[in-house]
């Protein structure tokens, strides 16, 4: 690799995740999700039984709570107008895969409480 392939490979890295508390596991029971506020963020924690995952808590559709939404499979399904989400890619599954994708985020559990990765620093 030259120099110049070695500076635009280091320009091009992203910054570290800021691992950030952001639930009790307790508080989130199996095959729900909650609402947390991290990072300046509503960010909706899912608990599928044996991991976490986390997603934006609002539906690219018209913004509908996906914290209440009910889980099927690794996906959620908004409340308000039935579009389901892929839990691990964030994208729109039904109605149309044509739809803007929604921001997830790499959960840890350590000591009881699930950590949600943040680019920068935590708000």
């Amino acid at each position: 690799m030259s120099r110049v392939e070695l500076q635009l490979s280091l320009s091009r890295t992203e910054p570290a995740p800021v691992w950030t508390a952001a639930a009790a596991t307790d508080d989130i029971p199996a095959r729900e999700g909650r609402v947390v506020h991290v990072g300046g963020k509503a960010i909706a924690i899912f608990n599928l039984g044996d991991r976490f995952m986390a997603v934006d808590d609002r539906c690219p559709h018209k913004g509908g709570p996906l914290s209440d939404g009910i889980m099927t499979g690794g996906a959620v399904v908004c409340p308000l107008h039935a579009w389901r989400i892929n839990l691990t890619t964030g994208e729109v599954e039904r109605p149309c895969a044509a739809a803007p994708a929604i921001d997830t985020y790499e959960t840890k559990v350590d000591a009881g409480i699930v950590h949600v990765a943040l680019c920068g620093a935590p708000g």
